[in-house]
């Protein structure tokens, strides 16, 4: 006998979840949210915040045009036959309708017009408007209390580890816009003299990316009266003799509670990655769960396991969203690097002082590189991403800020041959990490060749509008940058991740299937505790979290009834 009962009991408080749980509670349906960390949010607090939506409403005023043809057209290529046509289309023609939703409980967003989809070589590809990024939000509309239960952004992803900053300021700085020293300027400013907010927190009063969305979820939660637990993992799915979920049994205080959900569970705990038996049950070799970039604690494939006991279909499990990571002491997970490798004048190598990628090509790609590398036996794990002294005076790279502003003198000791190698010259260099050194030399000197003519001639980098985006445009080619003048410097890179993609296989309505493809009344599923809808691939940025929130927003109305019906049933089995 359930001990409380509910309409709908949701598993984690990340974007999916959470949006979910808001929803439903707004239609009715009496809802609780169950979180086993100690801090709500998980994985989506940590990241960019910014979501992938085809026929988004801002693009007219960023004066982007898109169709549904051509976005269906080119998710489904992206895909490559790893979802159904179903389901795409789902996402494709309710995306836009989730958005308008998190505008109107006060999360707006705003398309990003620059930001090229990940695969500009793919028909149907736009050079930017599909991404969108969330406008800022004010901290204390949430309250200081209610902070204190959202986990908190990484140093990393903010300026000098305190200052909240945007995509789109983050742009301007890295690509050297004349304004962006205005920019910085001001957000000092706004951030040192808002004492009356910083003598109560340390936690800046304004927030971006993942933050602002995470903070705005939880504050129309709040309004909208959803119960929310912490510490309170779930142990197993509780079914009916005819198979349907009626519930969970959940640990709280120590003790197992048994809680009915009436109109169902939906699964929202984010993906298997920091479990090393399930990293070496389904992931490429090498794996380790402490390369992810993820939060400590969570994302141990609990729900995965649930769904699977309770009959479910498990999908893409060998797949995750990659991101090349480094090992920042003293920061709570490893560091993704997402936009320095971009930058002009640096290059990555394997053990052979080689390289072996374009090295600002997508993240995912990226990684994968990296382990189809080390497979080969040249040594791609780890990698080394390598520049010299002028790249270092500036531009950041992970934890190190521009020479310039924090020279070598001023970095922590410790750092030295643990974060970074230094040597006054390329042979000192490669001896230091232990990669060839004639291969070391080789790759400096053709990418010194290739930034003198504007062409890399091995990977193309550059050569593409997803490239360009992190680079100088003032350059030949924004990307491409000599590496010739020392002293010279390596980071240690790992194959890591922001989550895996792998996970119970749902309809889309976001219902989990059952191993003979039979939907398992009363259990529904999203984000990284899910099979992706992406499939293999990471369309455009934001392809994690868009789909998490658009899933859940249609699980609800199937919940209550009224299954949002396709809208052009004729595209479903189109050639492409």
């Amino acid at each position: 006998m359930a001990e409380q009962e509910y309409d709908l009991i949701v598993v984690g408080s990340g974007a999916g979840a959470m949006l979910g749980a808001i929803r439903a509670q707004e239609q009715g349906l009496k809802t609780l949210v169950v979180e086993k960390a100690d801090l709500f949010g998980g994985t989506s607090a940590l990241s960019g915040g910014g979501i992938w939506i085809p026929l988004n409403y801002d693009q007219p005023r960023a004066g982007v045009q898109d169709d549904l043809d051509t976005a269906f057209s080119y998710m489904k290529r992206c895909v490559r036959g790893m979802a159904t046509d179903d389901r795409v289309l789902a996402y494709v023609e309710t995306a836009n309708k989730m958005a308008e939703y998190l505008r109107q409980i006060g999360i707006p967003y705003r398309a990003m017009a620059k930001y090229a989809d990940y695969y500009p070589h793919i028909e149907g590809s736009k050079s930017g408007g599909r991404t969108m990024d969330p406008m800022d939000f004010d901290a204390s509309k949430l309250g200081l209390e209610a902070l204190e239960t959202m986990r908190p952004c990484l140093p990393g992803n903010q300026l000098f580890g305190r200052m909240s900053i945007s995509a789109f300021e983050a742009h301007s700085m890295l690509s050297r816009e004349l304004k962006s020293r205005f920019t910085i300027i001001g957000m000092m400013l706004k951030y040192f003299l808002d004492y009356p907010w910083r003598s109560k927190t340390c936690r800046d009063r304004r927030l971006t990316g993942g933050q602002a969305l995470v903070a705005g979820l939880l504050t129309a939660a709040r309004k909208a009266g959803v119960e929310m637990w912490r510490n309170a993992p779930l142990k197993e799915l509780v079914q009916d003799g005819a198979g349907r979920v009626t519930g969970v049994i959940v640990e709280k205080n120590g003790q197992r509670l048994q809680l009915g959900a009436r109109r169902g569970v939906l699964l929202g705990a984010g993906g298997f990655e920091r479990n090393q038996q399930m990293r070496e049950q389904y992931l490429n070799k090498p794996t380790q769960a402490e390369w992810t970039a993820t939060p400590v604690g969570g994302n141990t494939g609990d729900a995965h396991r649930a769904g699977q006991a309770a009959g479910a279909q498990l999908h893409l499990m060998d797949w995750s969203w990659g991101v090349p990571t480094m090992d920042v002491p003293k920061e709570p997970s490893y560091r993704g690097i997402f936009v320095e490798r971009s930058l002009p004048g640096c290059m990555v190598v394997n053990a052979k002082g080689q390289r072996f990628l374009d090295e600002s090509g997508p993240y995912p790609e990226f990684q994968q590189a990296m382990l189809a590398e080390h497979a080969k036996g040249h040594g791609g794990v780890p990698a080394w991403i390598v520049f010299d002294a002028s790249f270092r005076a500036r531009n950041p790279m992970g934890p190190l800020m521009p020479g310039s502003a924090v020279p070598d003198s001023k970095l922590r000791k410790s750092w030295l041959n643990t974060v970074y190698w230094k040597g006054e010259t390329l042979d000192e260099l490669a001896a230091q990490i232990g990669v060839d050194a004639a291969g070391l030399k080789d790759s400096a000197r053709r990418m010194t060749e290739y930034a003198r003519t504007g062409k890399d001639l091995d990977f193309d980098r550059g050569g593409n509008v997803f490239d360009r985006y992190y680079g100088d445009p003032r350059l030949k080619n924004p990307n491409l940058g000599p590496i010739e003048k020392g002293p010279f410097y390596a980071m240690r890179l790992w194959p890591g991740e922001i989550g895996t993609k792998g996970g119970l296989l749902t309809d889309r309505e976001g219902r989990v299937l059952d191993t003979q493809g039979q939907t398992i009344a009363g259990l529904y599923c999203v984000g990284n505790n899910s099979a992706s809808v992406m499939g293999p691939t990471y369309p455009g940025a934001g392809s994690t979290l868009g789909p998490a929130m658009t899933f859940a927003f249609r699980a609800v109305a199937d919940m209550l009834g009224k299954p949002l019906p396709l809208e052009n049933p004729q595209l479903l089995g189109k050639a492409v």
